[in-house]
């Protein structure tokens, strides 16, 4: 079985070579992305601060319980500044076995962590005293995640992006494979008919298939894995360079993430295979080739109702996305891209008949005969084509919709900083500025407003977790003087000791409603209850909720002033011009996007190599077609324009959809997070993307039509399918 596949894969380079490409890219993807999820989960950081301790106690991290429809859910967020009640110490040092305790940056009433040196006998009552607290004991090499580290935060960062992104990744690699293969083996099914007609039985001939699919993904490989090994490099490198991964962190070796991405091919490369055989493999033998002469221009009757089922879900959707706000409608609205390209994709056969129907007047009027030859071709060729059309709407979807996103977002943010700024200068300090400074500052001449800022976060329920979100620490005392939040509802003014304001989108989110109670977390891990005076529409540039802080420490001071007052502000820190700040927040707005975009990339890119390895074929596959057409007295420029108009037709059709779907979940995503109806979009952004897509197409598509034509008709109608 393995000699005669290898030799139908010689015999048909040109499918061969096509899938092959595919799969080398999915291997290339699926290692790269492997080596970095395998170095976050092996990742097991060294105790330095505290190596001399034998039990560490501290709070990292906040377990938050919930249940819904009695299920239990546990969700544990990751705490920036949690702390250890000072009491907690006195408990442990009366545990027998422990010889001595230590506090660490211990103030007010608590510290960062408490060092212990016990007997190993100890720990598990050390263990106890701390869980009633409500902390946790590291003890061993687990010490290291006691330790506030970059490393710490990278390994954190590494499985958040590859558990959000590995998904897409597998089902589009999934989807791309499956696709291709499918077609390669629809442009073959005379030989597959053949075989069912010479006695081959159906199992011999899927397993005759399955060996091609298997024999080409082990190929992938070779191409897969050296190219996986540099972009995976490469990545490291950005990576590194722009600070999301600093350079000591350790990346393991690449060979057992290279063996899982080529099993995973093979897998899908062999599930692919199985299925596009089915059909083939279940005709009658005196029915194979009769069966192969035409292929049949629709789907099944599963496909039919499973494409409609999803295509009412990705309608529901839209309906729920735009009555909803917050999370819940920026989670229905990327729910909805997807059903909608999935529903394209299955109900591709019945779309290209359609589109065909409607198009046929435009056609044959634009390209008369060439285009009457089109039309009929489009119809023939419905189901053929029906991968085409999926991947070109795959990558206008996502580029026209998660590509701008990412634009509107930076856009969006730096604009409500810059609008709400109230305050000309601010102020900065090595070790932080006191609520003492601030008073100070208010009393210089020419001062009319100060304000302190402390950046932090909070943590609040989100659907069935929870999550951390963006919060600042300020002074209430005149706080409308210095920034603009652009409140909604309630007053800021109220804002006191037991209160927050929050951005309209997270009190959506969260179900607050002003006047009533909200359920938080402080940094530290504390659990509050505050309730709720105002919502604002500016939490992109000012953050999602504001805690009132009265005294301590600040990060920064807004100041706004009437005169020239920089020399008596420059003996209590650095200071800035407010302009610059947002500039520096666009900068650092722009470097974050920057991986957003990149692993959006990969998915356009993925998926316009798709589109375009699926047109190259279909292309290729049509040698004694149009070797017919001239021996019936088609000229070559009447078979180009015949060709040019079928593309015409199938990109209308592409263009359509894609477009109307990117423009739905732009909206739908850009309204929830920004309350704007209109996004924004790069000048030149939808020309790019319609550009490209147009070119795609037709490159994709005239230049091996143009080789094909160079052939003589004569040889080339005796030639293979």
């Amino acid at each position: 079985m393995t000699g005669l596949a290898l030799r139908l894969l010689r015999q048909r380079p040109a499918s061969a070579i096509a899938t092959l490409v595919a799969l080398a890219g999915g291997v290339m993807i699926l290692m790269t992305l492997a080596v970095f999820v395998q170095s976050a989960l092996l990742f097991r950081p060294p105790p330095e601060q505290f190596a001399a301790a034998d039990v560490v106690v501290a709070h990292r991290e906040l377990t938050v319980t919930t249940r819904e429809f009695g299920d239990t859910t546990t969700t544990r967020v990751p705490l920036p500044e949690g702390t250890v009640r000072v009491g907690l110490a006195d408990e442990i040092r009366a545990v027998p076995g422990v010889t001595d305790v230590r506090l660490v940056g211990a103030e007010g009433g608590v510290a960062s962590a408490v060092e212990v040196q016990a007997r190993a006998d100890a720990y598990g009552a050390i263990d106890r005293l701390a869980r009633q607290a409500g902390v946790e004991s590291y003890t061993g090499m687990d010490r290291g995640w006691a330790e506030q580290s970059d490393s710490i935060a990278a390994r954190s960062f590494l499985l958040t992006a590859g558990s959000a992104f590995g998904g897409y990744v597998v089902l589009l690699i999934v989807g791309v494979a499956a696709g291709t293969i499918g077609l390669s083996v629809r442009h073959r099914r005379r030989d597959l008919a053949l075989l069912r007609a010479v006695a081959a039985t159906p199992r011999q001939a899927r397993l005759l298939v399955v060996a091609e699919g298997v024999l080409v993904a082990l190929a992938s490989a070779v191409l897969g894995v050296p190219a996986g090994l540099w972009s995976t490099h490469w990545v490291h490198h950005q990576l590194v360079t722009r600070g999301f991964l600093p350079a000591d962190f350790p990346i393991v070796n690449a060979g057992v993430a290279a063996a899982a991405a080529v099993a995973v091919t093979v897998l899908v490369a062999a599930s692919g295979a199985w299925i596009a055989a089915r059909r083939i493999a279940r005709i009658r033998p005196a029915e194979a080739l009769g069966e192969a002469a035409i292929e049949p221009t629709r789907g099944g009757r599963i496909r039919l109702v499973s494409g409609l089922v999803t295509l009412g879900g990705g309608v529901v959707s839209l309906f729920f996305a735009a009555g909803l706000s917050g999370t819940a409608a920026l989670a229905t609205a990327v729910g909805m891209l997807y059903l909608l390209v999935i529903a394209v994709a299955l109900l591709a056969p019945w779309i290209n008949g359609l589109a065909a129907r409607l198009m046929s007047p435009v056609l044959r009027t634009v390209w008369r005969a060439p285009g009457e030859l089109a039309a009929a071709n489009l119809r023939v060729n419905a189901r053929g084509m029906s991968v085409v059309l999926s991947a070109l709407v795959l990558a206008i979807g996502f580029g026209g919709s998660v590509w701008f996103l990412q634009d509107n977002l930076q856009r969006q943010t730096v604009t409500q900083s810059r609008d709400g700024m109230l305050a000309d200068r601010v102020l900065t300090a090595p070790h932080g500025i006191s609520s003492t400074e601030v008073a100070n500052v208010r009393q210089i001449p020419g001062v009319e407003a100060a304000t302190g800022v402390r950046n932090t976060s909070v943590v609040v329920r989100v659907l069935d977790g929870a999550e951390p979100v963006v919060a600042r620490a300020v002074d209430p005392s005149g706080l409308t003087s210095t920034i603009d939040v652009k409140v909604r509802e309630g007053s800021l003014a109220e804002l006191t000791d037991g209160t927050i304001a929050a951005s309209a989108l997270q009190a959506s989110s969260s179900g607050w409603k002003v006047g009533q109670t909200a359920e938080i977390w402080l940094a530290d891990g504390t659990p509050v209850h505050p309730r709720l005076v105002a919502t604002y529409d500016r939490g992109l540039g000012f953050g999602d909720v504001l805690l009132p802080q009265e005294r301590g420490v600040y990060d920064e001071m807004l100041v706004r002033t009437t005169g020239d007052v920089d020399q008596r502000l420059a003996a209590f820190g650095t200071v800035t011009d407010a302009g610059t700040v947002t500039g520096r927040l666009n900068r650092d707005l722009a470097i974050s996007a920057w991986l957003n975009k990149l692993l959006i990339t990969v998915l356009i890119g993925y998926s316009a190599l798709a589109a375009g390895n699926t047109m190259v074929m279909a292309a290729l596959a049509r040698s004694r077609e149009l070797a017919v057409l001239r021996l019936a007295g088609v000229t070559r420029r009447q078979v180009r324009r015949m060709v040019e108009a079928e593309q015409v037709g199938l990109l209308a059709t592409a263009l359509t959809l894609g477009v109307a779907i990117a423009g739905m979940t732009l909206i739908a995503v850009v309204h929830a997070l920004t309350g704007t109806l209109i996004p924004y979009v790069p000048p030149l952004g939808w020309a790019a993307v319609l550009g490209g897509a147009t070119a795609l197409a037709l490159v994709t598509t005239i230049l091996p039509v143009r080789r094909l034509l160079r052939t003589p008709p004569v040889r080339a109608a005796g030639s293979r399918e």
